[in-house]
């Protein structure tokens, strides 16, 4: 079996831009591991048929194709980081190939949000695949999705390696920087001891936003001044000049007071390790997040709504914002004792989601041999 993978290839492209990219390449490498896969490639749709540099170190030999080259070199198509055209998929279905869509966005968001807010967005077919792939965090859509794109949907497994993380603390270590909450210590104390908070949601959408999280800050800070120190707010220049950020920024102690900065986009490993040693997040139906696993890997307090990772990191349910201050002030204050506990609890959730886990292995090798169960493959029709 010959598997192929659509990506989006972009001028400037760099794996840290969002998680899809790094989850493309797990995917990849793991049906590399499947005995009943014979080769896998990823199909570009995008304008630089080339992949960030960061892949070419993590996985070497991975080969980029166009849609044309795919064409009589793929069994089994597989949509995920880049919309393949839907007329080149109804061909390669009449061929007797097989088409899956794996969903990794938030899916009820990604169809209502661009109406409701009047955005361009690429809107595909439904009926284009054989199969739909969901995540676990999006098991509650399965009824819907199988009612829109009229075909099975299945559950598959959410996973994550921490090879391009290693491959990003290497290169801020060559500059002196380290990535460790341990190391942290003198520069929180060369600014009064307490934590420096960082915030990384995009901001683009609803599904994880700012808001919450520098609520949580505030209601830290307001606790005990002592504790929070900064609070860095990424991704948040395209909203300075709106009204309602800046009546909710206006509204902290920590914005009166001085203690907070806005930024633009950052990558997780480089900006910890030289401006932040916490860090506050907040998801609505979207729970599995490559950050949180990056900021784990640090052994940095990950403050967090994610009912996934209740048993790492310290987590408030839903949009409680002052349960979320309260474990901010825990971590600020305890972090240092639990690092060793706060390690095993991580390092449980990284081996669950490891690529080549033979237990999620095993859930792939299950979906593609029921995909192609009774086909022949290796001649064109």
């Amino acid at each position: 079996m010959r598997v192929g993978i659509s990506v989006l290839s972009h001028e400037s492209q760099s794996i840290w831009q969002n998680g899809l990219g790094q989850n493309v390449v797990f995917l990849a490498q793991a049906f590399q591991h499947l005995s009943l896969v014979d080769s896998v490639v990823l199909i570009d749709v995008g304008s630089e048929q080339k992949l960030p540099p960061e892949v070419d170190a993590i996985a070497p030999g991975l080969r980029l194709v166009t849609k044309q080259e795919a064409t009589d070199d793929v069994d089994v198509i597989i949509e995920m980081a880049g919309a393949l055209d839907c007329q080149w998929l109804d061909l390669m279905r009449a061929r007797g190939r097989k088409v899956v869509y794996f969903c990794c966005g938030q899916p009820y968001v990604g169809l209502i949000e661009p109406a409701v807010f009047e955005r361009p967005v690429y809107a595909s077919r439904p009926d284009r695949c054989d199969e739909v792939w969901l995540m676990p965090k999006d098991r509650l859509y399965v009824p819907f999705l199988r009612t829109l794109h009229r075909c099975p949907v299945h559950i598959v497994p959410f996973i994550w390696h921490a090879a391009f993380v290693e491959a990003r603390i290497a290169e801020v270590r060559a500059h002196a920087l380290d990535f460790r909450f341990a190391t942290a210590s003198a520069a929180r104390e060369a600014v009064g001891g307490g934590l420096r908070v960082a915030i990384f949601e995009p901001n683009i959408s609803v599904v994880k936003a700012a808001s919450i999280p520098m609520l949580v800050c505030d209601e830290a800070y307001r606790a005990d001044r002592g504790t929070v120190s900064a609070m860095h707010v990424l991704n948040t220049l395209h909203m300075k000049d709106h009204l309602t950020m800046l009546h909710l920024a206006n509204s902290l102690d920590l914005v009166r007071e001085h203690r907070a900065t806005f930024h633009g986009r950052h990558d997780t490993v480089g900006f910890m390790a030289q401006h932040a040693d916490a860090v506050v997040a907040h998801q609505w139906g979207n729970d599995q997040n490559y950050s949180y696993l990056d900021v784990l890997y640090g052994d940095y307090p990950l403050i967090h709504n994610s009912p996934w990772l209740a048993d790492a990191g310290y987590y408030y349910p839903g949009f409680d914002a002052a349960e979320g201050g309260r474990l901010l002030l825990q971590a600020a204050r305890h972090h240092h004792e639990q690092l060793d506990a706060y390690r095993e609890r991580s390092r449980a959730v990284f081996e669950a989601v490891n690529p080549f886990r033979q237990a999620n292995l095993d859930v792939f090798e299950t979906r593609l041999r029921a995909l192609t169960d009774g086909t022949s493959f290796g001649s064109s029709t």
